[in-house]
């Protein structure tokens, strides 16, 4: 069971709790995160949802909700460890960009975070992806512009001209 705490529209904390699958109450939000690694040279890494998941087979950065008592680092760190075996430096990384989502409950923060390593080093995590690649700004917008990629219009230029350190 998969619990996330409960914030009211302006992001505080209500003392409650929430179980992931069962639909939020109108006034409820919880945070989720996208978590973009860019390495020296540029590229990000991107991973592919398994063809269980919603935007099957899609690209994507890694994300997802935070769990109860994470803040949005704790999630965002846990996250990357969980789908991809990387263990990001949290001095590296920073929020470029937050939205609120009414229509889905949810606050998205999105991270970007400085980490160099190897595509070797990726460990995917069963059920949640299947393919990993670094890719460049042009690659992932040919990625966008082709519908391969899970929404990310809201937010990717500024993820685009951030810098992570």
């Amino acid at each position: 069971m998969e619990l996330w705490d409960v914030y009211d529209s302006n992001r505080l904390k209500t003392g409650k709790l929430h179980e992931r699958g069962i639909p939020m109450s109108q006034g409820d939000y919880h945070i989720v995160v996208h978590v973009w690694v860019k390495n020296a040279d540029g590229k990000f890494l991107i991973t592919k949802r398994s063809p269980n998941k919603e935007y099957a087979l899609h690209w994507e950065c890694t994300g997802g909700s935070a769990l109860a008592g994470d803040s949005s680092l704790d999630a965002a760190l846990r996250e990357v460890q969980e789908e991809t075996g990387l263990r990001l430096d949290r001095h590296k990384g920073k929020t470029v960009y937050t939205f609120k989502n009414d229509a889905g409950y949810m606050f998205h923060d999105v991270w970007l975070f400085a980490h160099d390593f190897s595509l070797a080093e990726i460990v995917l995590q069963e059920g949640e992806t299947c393919d990993a690649m670094m890719a460049t700004e042009s690659e992932i917008r040919a990625l966008i512009a082709q519908g391969a990629f899970v929404p990310v219009e809201e937010y990717i230029e500024t993820v685009f001209g951030g810098t992570s350190e």
